[in-house]
C-alpha cells in the first residue's frame, strides 16, 4: 500500500432510484468526492417488476475505473432483494425488485403455517411483504445453487468469492436474531433449501481481491471489505450522535427510523407494533419500523412532468396545515404509478377534501411523513425503554429542510439534520476501521460530527395540532 492509496477508499452505494461509486480521503479529515453516477430503477418485462442488475455492474466498473487506485472497496445497497445462482456461479435471471407484486397472499400463509408469533421469536422481522424469505417462496429455485443479495453479488462477480454480509442477511427473515447466525430450523420448516444461503462475513472482513479480468478492465486492484451492506446499517454506523439517547432516521425513498440497542426486543407488543430487530455495526441492533418515505413526493414529481421541486416545497411552506394528511404507509403507495390519485384516493375514503394544488399534495406528503417519524419515534422509545433526547434524520431527506422542521415539530423533539450521505460515510469509515484508521462507532460518528455540516431544527408550534392531525390516521 502506497501513501497515495493508504487514506483512500470507494464506495459503491447502490439506492432505489440511483447509484454511485464515491471516493472518499482521510488524509487530512474526512471528504468525498463523486466519482460516477448512474441511474437505477425497475424494468417490467411481461408483467414481472425486475432490477438491471448487469448494466448496475457495468456502472460500477466504470466508476471503480474513474476513482482509480484505493486502498478497499466497500459495497451497500437496499436491502431483501437477491440474484439466484446455479452450481457453476451463473445468475439464474435477473433479480425481482421488491415492489412487484409476487409474494400476494405470502405472508398470510407463512403467519398460518409457522405462526406469527413464532416467527418473530426467531427473525425479530416486522411483516414487509417484500420480505426475502416471502420472496423465496413465490419464486421458483429449481437449479438454484446459491442465494445472493445485491451487494454480496456485486461482490462475487468483483472477486469470485460467495458470502452474505450479516446485516443485510438480517433483513432475509432467515436469521436468528439471537445468534446471529442462519436458522436453519426456520429454513427447513419453510421448505426452503439450506444450501443456498452463503457463508456470513461480518462487516470488516475482506471478502476478497478483485479477479484478474476485472482489475484488467479498472486499471487498478485492491481488496473488495464487507461493510454494513445494507444501507441503513451503513447510515447508522455514520449517524453523528454523541451520546446514546438518540433516535435515527434514514430517510430517502424509505424513512427508517428506530433507536439503536445493545439487544433485540421480541415482546408481543412489539411484534403487534411491527417493529423490525436488524443487525447492527458491532453487534448493535436496529430497532426500527420502515417508513414509506419520500417515494410519495418522487412518484408525485413523476406524474408532474416540469415540475420545480424547489418551488413546489416553497409553495407547500404557504399552504394551509393539515388540510390532509394521509397514513404514508398504507399498501395502496407501495407500487408505481399514480400517486397523486391515490393520495386524493386516501383523502376520499378517510373523509378528508383532496389537496386542490401540486403544492397542496407535497404539503400532504410532507406532513404525512412527519407523522409517520413520530409515530414510529415515539412508539421505539416506548417499547424499547430507550430514552431520547435528539432525532439524527440522515439521508437524502436531510437537505429537504420542510419535511426536518416539520419532523421536529410532530417529535417534539430536535432534529439534527446530516449528513446527506451518512451511507457513504458508514460504508468508508467500516473500511478505514479495518485500515486501523479510527476505531469503534464512537471514533467514526465524532470524525462525521467534527467534519461534516450539520442543521439543527428545533421543535417550534402547537404540539396538540399534530396529536390532532394523527388521530385522523391512528
Amino acid at each position: 500500500m502506497t501513501s497515495s492509496t493508504s487514506h483512500r477508499f470507494a464506495a459503491v452505494d447502490l439506492g432505489a432510484s440511483s447509484g454511485r461509486v464515491m471516493l472518499a480521503d482521510l488524509s487530512d479529515g474526512l471528504t468525498l468526492t463523486e466519482a460516477h453516477r448512474f441511474p437505477n430503477g425497475p424494468v417490467r418485462v411481461a408483467g414481472r417488476l425486475y432490477w438491471d442488475v448487469l448494466g448496475l455492474y457495468r456502472e460500477i466498473l466504470a466508476g471503480l475505473r474513474e476513482a482509480g487506485p484505493v486502498s478497499s472497496i466497500g459495497i451497500d445497497s437496499w436491502a431483501v432483494d437477491y440474484a439466484l445462482l446455479d452450481e457453476s456461479g451463473r445468475m439464474l435471471g435477473n433479480p425481482v425488485h421488491y415492489r412487484d407484486d409476487r409474494t400476494a397472499g405470502v405472508p398470510e400463509r407463512v403467519a398460518a403455517e409457522v405462526g406469527a408469533e413464532a416467527l418473530y421469536d426467531v427473525n425479530g422481522l416486522q411483516v414487509l411483504p417484500f420480505n426475502t424469505l416471502y420472496q423465496l417462496l413465490a419464486d421458483r429455485l429449481d437449479g438454484a445453487a446459491t442465494m445472493l443479495l445485491i451487494p454480496d453479488l456485486i461482490g462475487y462477480w468483483l472477486t469470485g468469492e460467495i458470502g452474505a454480509e450479516v446485516t443485510n442477511a438480517s433483513t432475509t427473515g432467515l436469521l436468528d436474531v439471537r445468534t446471529r447466525s442462519w436458522a436453519l430450523p426456520l429454513v427447513k420448516q419453510l421448505g426452503l433449501p439450506s444450501g443456498i444461503l452463503p457463508p456470513l462475513r461480518q462487516p470488516g472482513d475482506e471478502a476478497g481481491g478483485l479477479r484478474p479480468d476485472v482489475a484488467a478492465e479498472i486499471g487498478w486492484s485492491a481488496p473488495v471489505m464487507a461493510v454494513g451492506s445494507h444501507d441503513t446499517a451503513s447510515a447508522v454506523a455514520a449517524v453523528p450522535a454523541t451520546g446514546p439517547a438518540f433516535a435515527y432516521i434514514s430517510c430517502g425513498t424509505w424513512s427508517l427510523a428506530g433507536v439503536e440497542l445493545p439487544e433485540p426486543v421480541l415482546t408481543p407488543e412489539s411484534r403487534a407494533a411491527n417493529f423490525t430487530n436488524e443487525a447492527g455495526i458491532d453487534g448493535t441492533v436496529r430497532y426500527l419500523r420502515n417508513v414509506m418515505g419520500l417515494w410519495l413526493l418522487q412518484e408525485c414529481l413523476r406524474a408532474w412532468p416540469g415540475a420545480d421541486l424547489g418551488e413546489l416545497l416553497a409553495a407547500a411552506a404557504k399552504e394551509p396545515a393539515f388540510a390532509a394528511v394521509v397514513n404514508p404507509d398504507e399498501p395502496v403507495f407501495l407500487p408505481p404509478g399514480d400517486m397523486p390519485g391515490r393520495i386524493a384516493a386516501e383523502c376520499r375514503r378517510t373523509g378528508q377534501r383532496p389537496p386542490a394544488s401540486p403544492a397542496g399534495y407535497v404539503r400532504c406528503v410532507l406532513e404525512s411523513l412527519a407523522i409517520g417519524h413520530r409515530r414510529a419515534v415515539r412508539q421505539a422509545m416506548e417499547l424499547s425503554g430507550r430514552d431520547v433526547e435528539v432525532v439524527h434524520l440522515v439521508g437524502g431527506g436531510s437537505r429537504n429542510e420542510l419535511l426536518c422542521q416539520f419532523t421536529a415539530d410532530a417529535c417534539g423533539l430536535p432534529v439534527v439534520a446530516g449528513p446527506a450521505e451518512a451511507t457513504t460515510f458508514g460504508n468508508v469509515l467500516v473500511q478505514a476501521r479495518s485500515a486501523g484508521l479510527v476505531s469503534g462507532l464512537g471514533e467514526m460518528r465524532a470524525l462525521v460530527a467534527e467534519t461534516q455540516p450539520l442543521r439543527r431544527y428545533e421543535p417550534s408550534g402547537d404540539l396538540r395540532a399534530w396529536d390532532e392531525a394523527a388521530s385522523r390516521l391512528f
